[in-house]
């Protein structure tokens, strides 16, 4: 038995594969709130402006790469028809696992932001003005992933490119640009019939408004 066992869905991903989701509502009502800075999209869209080559590494279940502080697992139980489980590794779901994943990254790749690689989450983008100075800056940040070891998903990796999407966004050595098919799916939206529908077509087109001069957002 446990105070805190909740049930436990598991939700499909793109790729096919499966993510557990566990019903943390209650543990996250009683939790102390940490908050870390998120980065803002239109500052790291920024600071790629200028470079020509490019790389987007991916962290493999980053959320997992960090283990449950010794003693507190029990406050993730979860229950299944199989027995009762707790979490080793920080689960998807509590309340304080964005924040800590995102100061552990900015703690790890510190030496770095701001300089020649960007940070969002499990992506880690590096750019740079030429291919020489990319090969050093990747190596670099590399070396660093290897000694925390923080592990990598290779399929979802891209190296030395010069043309890349990073949040519904195509960034290059052009510039930054549209998705074709973000702006795709704002023209085919069906037409608001309702408050609500105004509301969650707003919130759609409001996502490109750096491009459509004078939309308000």
């Amino acid at each position: 038995m446990s105070p805190c066992a909740v049930p436990v869905i598991l939700v499909p991903k793109k790729d096919g594969t499966w993510r557990m989701c566990v019903d943390c509502r209650a543990i996250n009502n009683i939790t102390v709130k940490y908050r870390h800075p998120i980065p803002r999209l239109d500052d790291m869209l920024d600071e790629l402006l200028g470079s020509c080559v490019f790389s987007k590494i991916d962290l493999k279940s980053g959320y997992h790469q960090i283990r449950m502080k010794e003693g507190y697992e029990w406050k993730t139980a979860f229950k299944t028809k199989y027995g009762l489980y707790e979490w080793l590794v920080m689960p998807f779901g509590l309340t304080n696992t964005p924040s800590t994943f995102m100061r552990l990254m900015n703690h790890v790749l510190r030496a770095f932001i701001g300089r020649f690689v960007v940070v969002y989450f499990y992506d880690i983008l590096v750019y740079s003005k030429n291919l020489d100075d990319h090969k050093e800056h990747l190596k670099s940040v590399l070396d660093v992933l290897r000694k925390e070891k923080l592990f990598a998903n290779m399929k979802k990796c891209t190296f030395c490119t010069d043309k890349f999407v990073f949040l519904g966004f195509v960034v290059s050595a052009q510039g930054i640009q549209v998705d074709k098919e973000k702006v795709r799916a704002i023209q085919e939206w069906p037409s608001p019939t309702s408050v609500s529908n105004v509301h969650s077509f707003h919130g759609l087109a409001s996502f490109y408004r750096r491009f459509v001069k004078d939309l308000v957002a």
